[in-house]
């Protein structure tokens, strides 16, 4: 590579994703080129790979185990997280334990187990672990984080693309792509992109009401849930 390291020129299919009432996810595309040092790919000596990394907006999230007691499932110990990835999702060229170690995958937040969390509590190690593998393991289920290894595809040493599924059920704000080129487990140069998701229609009306007028917004949502009730009992008074 020389003593000048190339640059990543990366860019997403859709830079914004409306949620409207009929949303079922979407899919981006994200893509780009790597740019070396005088435009010339050099030989290969060792693997290069792209890994990119899209996440969500970061919340608070608190995590309960459930316990059997007496035969009834209740709620037991509980740890509070002051930011999480609302979403997060890994394409790579290949599996990230192939292309760097440990440390390098934790100080870039490369792969499920090198997301670094902000518990509230200084819970044990051993607890805080148990904790964040049940956070890990809640939103993989619901489709939020995930990691799919070989979906990234790389042409002629320079271009490159990924899919990455956005479910339906993903929380609003600014996501961010960030794309890593790596070379024989060092990271040669990164790049991020940001994708604004949205409420649109009548969605998006709703929660601008509710962040800016909340009284009225409140006060709305009681009298339409009184006049309903109303409408109900006098529809079941007729029937009766």
């Amino acid at each position: 590579m020389g003593q000048a390291k190339p640059v990543l020129v990366p860019d997403v299919s859709q830079r914004e994703v409306e949620i409207a009432y009929s949303f079922t996810g979407a899919e981006l595309l994200l893509f780009g080129a790597i740019l070396y040092p005088g435009g010339r790919v050099p030989p290969a000596r060792g693997d290069t790979d792209v890994v990119v990394v899209v996440k969500g907006p970061t919340e608070s999230i608190t995590i309960r185990e459930k316990e059997k007691v007496a035969g009834i499932w209740i709620n037991a110990q509980a740890l509070r997280y002051r930011s999480a990835p609302s979403f997060y999702a890994v394409a790579s060229s290949r599996p990230v334990r192939d292309i760097v170690d440990a440390r390098t995958r934790a100080i870039y937040e490369i792969g499920l187990d090198s997301l670094q969390l902000s518990p509230a509590s200084n819970a044990p190690s051993d607890v805080q672990d148990r904790f964040a593998r049940g956070l890990v393991e809640q939103r993989r289920r619901a489709g939020l984080f995930y990691e799919a290894p070989g979906t990234v595809e790389i042409t002629g040493g320079v271009l490159y693309r990924a899919r990455v599924k956005v479910p339906a059920q993903v929380t609003v704000g600014r996501f961010t792509a960030e794309t890593f080129l790596i070379r024989d487990g060092r990271v040669l140069a990164a790049a991020v992109r940001d994708i604004d998701v949205r409420k649109a229609g009548f969605e998006r009306f709703v929660a601008e009401a509710a962040q800016r007028h909340a009284i009225l917004y409140g006060l709305a949502a009681v009298a339409l849930s009184v006049g309903l009730g109303w409408a109900a009992g006098r529809i079941a008074q007729r029937r009766g």
